[in-house]
């Protein structure tokens, strides 16, 4: 038997702009695209209590267009569920773009505590290096070597400090909008995920009416079907009004089949519509998220390098008082603050 294909022109209206705003308001809009289509394509298929049109076969059947075309949009590629290698039940399109975003959630945590470890790391540098900038080793070298060793010691200490401000910007300008951007994600997917599957149970549901209800139909057409084959002259009359019962329970069928099948439609439109709006939100959400790490790693690159240049700029003394070290007049300094005398030996006389 042909299954019923459905028509969601009444009440399907999305009006999300995003989708919506590069396409006139009449005829050539995704929502009322969607209806001609599902008008014009007469076969269908039923998946998991969704109408689908089977792929056209002659040039006459158009087949669907994407309601975003070229953008590889999730309103666009999520309808059907995704079968599971391992014999699982299937799961929905839609739990698998919410998967994506829990994944994101957690990708963007483990890039939190990425920074966290990097400061701990810092931290611990600063310490280490602030610490060595006190040690005694060679703290009695002299002359213009002495001068360039104990500024080598002090660059130590202002690169320690480099380094702890670096931490410190890093905690604030990088890892703590990492934890805190969107802190309850998680409660709203659920709020989407449990609308979505309430209303995927009231297409099921109402999948399963269209279903009884066409088989109380063919029930009633074959006991009409009997009745008719039976007429017999002798009892003519009590047939015919056996007959005249039976056609009005097989119209009566057929109108609630219509019905069940306008529940139906009405359902599956329903679920339509906000399969596409909340498609789009999570895509929303998704280059929200994108662009906000983005960001934040543009940050803590941009904190590397002015890390990089402060501690440029605590070398930079060190290599001007290198440059000065003179060997000769250090050992000219030398001489005349631990000098001896100057008087040579010289030869006995007798």
């Amino acid at each position: 038997m042909e299954a019923a294909s459905f028509d969601t022109e009444e009440s399907f209206d999305v009006d999300d702009a995003s989708c919506l705003s590069q396409q006139n308001p009449g005829n050539n809009s995704p929502a009322k695209r969607q209806n001609k289509e599902i008008k014009e394509t007469k076969i269908t298929i039923q998946i998991n209590c969704v109408t689908f049109p089977l792929p056209s076969v002659t040039p006459d059947q158009p087949e669907q267009q994407l309601l975003k075309p070229n953008e590889w949009s999730y309103c666009d590629y999520f309808w059907t569920d995704k079968k599971d290698p391992q014999g699982t039940p299937s799961v929905g399109g839609f739990e698998v773009l919410l998967q994506k975003q829990l994944k994101g959630k957690q990708m963007q945590k483990e890039m939190a505590e990425f920074v966290r470890e990097r400061i701990k790391i810092e931290d611990e540098y600063s310490k280490n290096l602030s610490k060595l900038s006190q040690s005694p080793l060679a703290a009695q070298e002299e002359g213009t070597l002495g001068e360039a060793w104990a500024q080598l010691k002090r660059s130590c200490h202002d690169e320690a400090e480099v380094h702890l401000k670096f931490s410190n910007k890093l905690q604030c300008e990088v890892e703590k909008p990492l934890l805190t951007f969107r802190d309850n994600f998680k409660k709203e997917l659920k709020k989407y995920d449990h609308h979505i599957i309430d209303l995927r149970k009231q297409l099921a549901s109402r999948y399963a009416g269209v279903e009884k209800a066409r088989k109380a139909l063919a029930d009633r057409q074959k006991d009409l079907e009997v009745k008719t084959q039976q007429l017999d002259i002798k009892h003519m009359n009590k047939h015919e009004e056996d007959i005249k019962k039976a056609r009005r329970k097989s119209t009566q069928a057929g109108d609630d089949l219509m019905h069940n099948v306008d529940l139906y439609n009405r359902a599956q439109s329903k679920w339509f519509e906000e399969m596409v709006t909340t498609s789009l939100e999570l895509e929303r959400l998704e280059v929200e998220r994108v662009e906000m790490i983005r960001q934040n790693l543009r940050q803590y690159t941009t904190l590397r390098h002015e890390t990089d240049m402060f501690n440029q700029s605590t070398v930079e003394p060190v290599d001007q008082l290198l440059q000065s070290v003179d060997p000769a007049k250090d050992r000219e300094l030398w001489v005349q603050e631990h000098k001896t005398g100057e008087l040579r030996p010289v030869d006995m006389d007798i």
